[in-house]
């Protein structure tokens, strides 16, 4: 019996006491089993509304993190793989965050917006804090509510996604900081982390050159965290949900070029055959790839024994703060 098959019977047997939750940028045979899919702030909107006994993340750890902060006590939260980490993510660590954040609140108001590429414990400290998190999709409304409710905002761990937002808001660059300097005793409107990821930052604008010579009537497209000479390059940035919109959105025929992670615009590509969709450069993301059909099925078989995902109660308290004032905000 093929895996996918025994994966069905499982899906089938526990029924509503089950949901699978999968990122975009999950490979197609996981996506195929995923009640959900969605980017990173569709699943968090959709978690306090379910009432599975168990719910699976497809996705990396900050996400079943996230997924188990959101989800009620009576719910066991899961990832098939432990170790399907972020770099983003791990180069913001909490501690120096915090140490940060104190020397920054000595003489001003700094409130953190963290991008949920981001562990439990750094989403506590937004919480402790007075700030929030936010994603790709309502980064430049996150940033906007945190500046009208303090004296400036750090923006972590993103830089590409903090310059790219700034700039949509009209952030001069004389306003930023990028920590390299006296911190304590400037005052900047934006303090930048300095963190990226590793899939969007594989884009170069020579890419977009070559595209615009040899395709020069096509529409390009590019994720946030791409560096800001390829944002500034293409016809239009956006989440990955953006994207997708984009993409239905453009007449029969039009070729549409996409910087983001190949997976999603593969299967965009297979989606809208009525188009024609090219990747800016093939980068995928190491971590999803980790998620595969036969460690779905080892987790399924084995809920009952498998380990959860938990947050300790006082951080996920605080955590929950911080993204529930991002669900708010945004509703």
């Amino acid at each position: 019996m093929k895996l996918s098959d025994k994966i069905q019977m499982i899906k089938d047997k526990l029924k509503d006491e089950l949901c699978i939750l999968a990122h975009h940028y999950q490979r197609d045979d996981i996506v195929k089993h995923a009640n959900f899919i969605g980017d990173s702030l569709e699943l968090a909107r959709k978690v306090p509304s379910l009432e599975a006994k168990y719910i699976i993340m497809c996705g990396v750890y900050f996400m079943a993190e996230s997924t188990a902060i959101l989800a009620n006590e009576s719910q066991r939260v899961f990832i098939p793989v432990k170790n399907a980490g972020c770099t983003l993510a791990d180069l913001a660590p909490a501690k120096l965050i915090e140490i940060t954040l104190t020397e920054l609140n000595k003489n001003r108001k700094i409130i953190p917006i963290a991008y949920v590429n981001t562990s439990a414990k750094v989403k506590a400290i937004c919480g402790k804090f007075g700030g929030s998190v936010c994603t790709s999709a309502n980064s430049v409304t996150m940033l906007k509510w945190a500046l009208e409710n303090s004296d400036g905002v750090l923006f972590l761990p993103d830089r590409n996604l903090a310059l790219n937002t700034a700039k949509a808001l009209g952030i001069d660059d004389e306003e930023i900081s990028y920590l390299d300097d006296d911190i304590s005793n400037k005052k900047y409107k934006l303090y930048v982390w300095p963190g990226h990821c590793d899939v969007h930052l594989n884009f170069r604008k020579e890419h977009i050159h070559d595209f615009k010579k040899h395709k020069p009537d096509a529409k390009i497209i590019v994720h946030p965290e791409c560096i800001p000479e390829v944002v500034n390059e293409a016809d239009a940035w956006g989440s990955t949900s953006k994207i997708i919109k984009y993409v239905q959105s453009q007449p029969q025929g039009t070729k549409i070029i996409i910087g983001t992670e190949i997976h999603m615009v593969n299967r965009l590509k297979e989606q809208h055959k009525d188009k024609q969709i090219f990747p800016l450069f093939t980068s995928s993301c190491k971590y999803m790839e980790m998620i595969n059909e036969s460690n779905l099925l080892s987790l399924l078989e084995n809920l009952d024994t498998h380990k959860q995902v938990e947050v300790n109660s006082e951080t996920k308290e605080l955590a929950k703060i911080a993204i529930s004032k991002m669900l708010d905000v945004c509703r």
